[in-house]
């Protein structure tokens, strides 16, 4: 019978920490809404990977929804996009996303949040989400 020998044991490292933020805008014009947003890690640690959640108060359209490369829809008001690496105090790749909603509404609250950052940790969650108005103007509101 064979004996394991466990190894020394290790310290586990802290967790990388980071300030994840998102910066953009949105537009609702005729029951669809436009949204443009570019991630930002204000630091101390890069973070490998990210992704933000777009949740709707009011349902997506049944349609099919043309969203762009590493973007999905996962649930009846939710898309969640990969927005990819950020390098500390860095900005990432801006997302250009386009959805359809349910009907014509007179305005629109989106709330984007960060989801998942690769198991970096932010301890200053405050500003990982943003809620916004946007009414059915065709004007731009930023967040």
């Amino acid at each position: 019978m064979a004996a394991l020998a466990a190894g020394p044991a290790r310290a586990q490292e802290p967790a990388p920490g980071a300030g994840l933020t998102h910066h953009g805008y949105a537009v609702l014009d005729g029951g669809r809404v436009d949204v443009r947003l570019t991630p930002r890690d204000h630091g101390p640690s890069a973070v490998p990977d990210t992704t933000v959640r777009l949740r709707w108060l009011l349902p997506l359209a049944r349609r099919a929804q043309r969203l762009p490369a590493g973007c999905a829809r996962t649930g009846e008001r939710d898309v969640m996009c990969r927005t990819g690496a950020l390098d500390a105090d860095g900005w990432g790749r801006e997302l250009a996303l386009g959805v359809w909603l349910r009907g014509r509404p007179a305005e629109v609250t989106p709330t984007v949040d960060m989801v998942w950052a690769a198991g970096a940790v932010d301890r200053g969650r405050g500003n990982d989400r943003q809620r916004l108005l946007v009414p059915a103007t065709g004007d731009t509101y930023s967040f």
